[in-house]
C-alpha cells in the first residue's frame, strides 16, 4: 500500500529543490494557487474538494497525496470525500475508480493524525 504522507513529503522536498532554479515562473504559480483555493463565492474546503476530484481524474499520486492532506486540514468529513470520489469516478470511469480507491486510502492516511 501507499505511503501517502510520504508521497507528499517527497513531492514537497522535490518543489523546494525545483522553486531553487524556477523562483519566478513557481512563485506565479504560488500566487495562482493561494487565489484559486481561497474563499470567495465557493468556500475553502469545496474548492480542495474539487481539487481531490480532478487529482482522481488526472491519476496523480503526489496530486492525490497533496489534496488528500488539504481536504482533511480543511476539515471535510470521510464521507465528503466519498461523494467527491463518486463524482470523479462517474465523469472519469474505470480508471478513476482505481484511482477512487487511492484517494480514500490517502484520505484515511491523512484523517488518522
Amino acid at each position: 500500500m501507499k505511503d501517502y504522507r510520504q508521497i507528499a513529503k517527497e513531492y514537497g522536498e522535490g518543489y523546494a529543490r525545483l522553486r531553487e532554479g524556477l523562483e519566478a515562473p513557481l512563485a506565479g504559480f504560488g500566487e495562482l494557487a493561494r487565489g484559486a483555493v481561497g474563499d470567495g463565492a465557493l468556500d475553502r474546503k469545496t474548492k480542495e474538494l474539487i481539487g481531490f476530484a480532478i487529482a482522481i481524474i488526472s491519476r496523480c499520486d503526489g496530486c492525490i497525496a497533496t489534496h488528500a492532506r488539504s481536504v482533511v486540514r480543511a476539515g471535510a468529513s470521510r464521507e465528503e470525500a466519498q461523494e467527491v470520489v463518486a463524482v470523479a469516478i462517474f465523469m472519469g470511469g474505470g480508471p478513476a475508480s482505481v484511482y477512487g480507491v487511492e484517494a480514500m486510502r490517502a484520505f484515511d492516511q491523512f484523517a488518522e493524525r
